[in-house]
C-alpha cells in the first residue's frame, strides 16, 4: 500500500503540539533583543541522571562571562527523545521571537534546516579562525550544503561496534575474546545465548519509528553498509538507491531477530526511550548479552553520571560490526555527530561564533571529547597521548574510522530515514514481509525523493 506524503516538519506531531508551549516560553521573551544575552540550545539527554553536556556546556558559560564581562549565556537544555528534538528545534528556528542564538544540530538533519533557510553560513567567520584548520577534513564536510557554504562546527565524532556481556558468554560457553566474522556469526551466538543463559536479551539492534535515527544508524545501516558499496544512495549518479537484495537482506537480519525472540520484546524495542534503558539499566544489569551501538555508551557510566560503572571496561567487551560474509574490508562502522549552529534568525551572530570558539579550543574540545566518550575531530587532540589513553575503547573506536561511511546527508535524507524505519517496525512486529516491507519502502523512497532514485 502506498503511504502519503510527508514533510520533515511533523515527524512527531503530537510530540510537537505538546512542545510549541514551552518552546516559545523558553525563547520567545524580550532578552532575544539583548545584545549582551546569548541564547544557547542544546538536547539534553532523557535521562535525567545524565548531566555531561550540561556540566560542559556550564563551564564554558563561565569561563566565556569570564572573559566577557557584560556578556550572558542563557542555556536551553531541550529534553526530549530524537525526533522529538528535530521537531521542537525546526519550530524555534522558523521565527525570530523563537530562535535561539546557537543551536545543537545533528548532522542527519542539518542539510534540512540549510535547504529550509533556518541556518546561518559560517564561511566568512570560518576564514580568519585559525583552529579551523586543525579539524579533519571529513568533519568539516560534515555541515557543507550542496552550495560548498559551511554551516555547522562539529564537536565530534562517532563509531559504531558490537558491545558484549563477558560474563554472560562465560556462562553460555562462548569465548571472551568473541569476534565475529560474518552476520550468521552474530546470529548464532545469540541463539546459544538463548538457550544456555535464559531470562536476558541475547541481542539488541534498534529498530522502528519511535527509536528515530537511533534504529536507522545504529540498527539497519550497520547492516546494509556491510552488503555493499553505496547501498543507500549513489554518489556518481546523485540518486537513492532503491532497497535491492542487500536492503532485503539486512531487513531479513532483522526479522529474524525479533521472530527468534533474540531481541527485547517488540514493545520494549518499539519504545523511545530503549537507548536509555540499555545504557542505564540493560548492559549494567547483565540483562543484554550483545549491544550493537555506539561509541558513546561510556559517557553514561563515568564518575558523575548517575549510573556510575567504573569497571565496564572489565566486563564489557568490543567487537567491530563485521561485513554480511565477511566479505572485504570485512569491518563496518557508520559515523554521524553533532554540529554548532547558527540560526539564520538569531539575535547576536557574532557573539555565538565567539561561544563556538571557547568551546572548541584544543584544551576544551578534548575535554569534551572525553567527557562524552566521543571521537575526536581536531588533530590535535587525536594526536595527544592524553587523549588516547584517557578512557578504555577510545582507540578501539577511533581505529574504526578507517573503515566507517557517513549517511548521505542531503535534504531529503531524514524522510528516507523515516521511511527505513517503518519497514523495519513492519518486519520487527510481523505486519509485513521483507519483500512487503521492501516494496512499500520503494514507493515511499520514490515519493520523498520526487522520482530521483535507481534500482540497485
Amino acid at each position: 500500500m502506498r503511504r502519503p506524503k510527508r514533510s520533515l516538519a511533523p515527524l512527531v506531531l503530537g510530540a510537537a503540539a505538546l512542545f510549541a508551549a514551552t518552546t516559545l516560553t523558553a525563547c520567545g521573551d524580550d532578552s532575544g533583543d539583548d545584545p549582551d544575552t546569548l541564547k544557547v540550545s542544546f538536547k539534553q539527554s532523557t535521562d535525567k541522571s545524565i548531566k555531561v553536556q550540561d556540566n560542559f556546556l556550564a563551564s564554558i558559560k563561565k569561563q566565556f562571562e569570564k572573559e566577557n564581562p557584560g556578556k550572558k549565556v542563557e542555556l536551553i537544555p531541550i529534553n526530549a527523545p530524537d525526533a522529538e528534538y528535530y521537531t521542537k528545534v525546526q519550530q524555534m528556528l522558523r521565527s525570530a521571537k523563537t530562535a535561539p542564538d546557537l543551536v545543537y544540530e545533528d548532522t542527519f538533519l542539518i542539510n534540512s534546516d540549510i535547504t529550509s533557510g533556518y541556518l546561518t553560513p559560517l564561511d566568512p567567520y570560518l576564514e580568519k579562525w585559525k583552529d579551523w584548520p586543525q579539524f579533519i577534513e571529513t568533519a568539516q564536510a560534515a555541515a557543507k550544503a550542496e552550495n560548498g557554504k559551511t554551516y555547522g562546527v562539529p564537536d565530534g565524532t562517532d563509531t559504531r561496534g558490537l558491545w558484549y556481556s563477558k560474563a554472560l558468554f562465560k556462562k553460555a560457553g562462548l569465548p571472551e575474546n568473541w569476534q565475529p566474522k560474518n552476520w550468521d556469526e552474530i546470529l548464532d551466538a545469540a541463539r546459544t545465548i538463548k538457550e544456555k543463559v535464559p531470562g536476558v536479551i541475547p541481542l539488541n539492534v534498534y529498530t522502528g519509528k519511535p527509536g528515530g535515527e537511533q534504529s536507522t544508524m545504529q540498527g539497519f545501516e550497520m547492516l546494509l553498509y556491510g552488503t555493499g558499496e553505496d547501498p543507500l544512495y549513489d554518489p556518481a549518479q546523485k540518486k537513492w538507491v532503491q532497497g535491492g537484495q542487500g536492503f532485503k537482506d539486512a531487513l531479513a537480519f532483522v526479522e529474524t531477530v525479533y521472530k527468534e525472540k533474540l531481541g527485547p520484546s517488540v514493545e520494549d524495542a518499539l519504545d523511545p526511550n530503549i537507548g536509555t534503558r540499555v545504557r542505564g539499566e540493560l548492559l549494567p544489569e547483565e540483562k543484554l548479552a550483545i549491544n550493537l551501538d555506539g561509541s558513546w555508551l561510556p559517557q553514561d557510566w563515568l564518575e558523575g553520571s548517575g549510573h556510575e560503572w567504573p569497571t565496564w571496561s572489565e566486563e564489557l567487551g568490543l567487537a567491530y560490526m563485521p561485513t554480511q560474509h565477511g566479505q572485504a574490508p570485512g569491518k563496518v562502522s557508520m559515523s554521524g555527530g553533532w554540529t554548532w549552529a547558527i540560526p539564520d534568525k538569531a539575535a547576536n551572530k557574532d557573539l555565538a561564533f565567539e561561544f563556538i570558539k571557547a568551546m572548541q579550543t584544543k584544551e576544551n574540545a578534548q575535554r569534551w571529547y572525553i567527557a562524552n566518550s566521543g571521537i575526536a575531530v581536531r588533530k590535535d587532540v587525536a594526536g595527544d597521548p592524553e587523549y588516547v589513553k584517557a578512557q578504555p575503547g577510545i582507540k578501539f573506536f577511533t581505529d574504526l574510522v578507517e573503515f566507517t561511511h557517513y549517511r548521505p546527508a542531503y535534504p531529503a535524507y531524514p524522510q528516507v530515514s523515516v521511511a527505513i524505519q517503518e519497514a523495519m517496525e513492519s518486519v520487527t512486529t510481523g505486519d509485513a514481509s521483507v519483500d512487503e516491507a521492501a516494496s512499500a519502502y520503494d514507493e515511499e523512497l520514490d515519493s520523498v525523493t520526487k522520482g530521483e532514485v535507481i534500482k540497485n
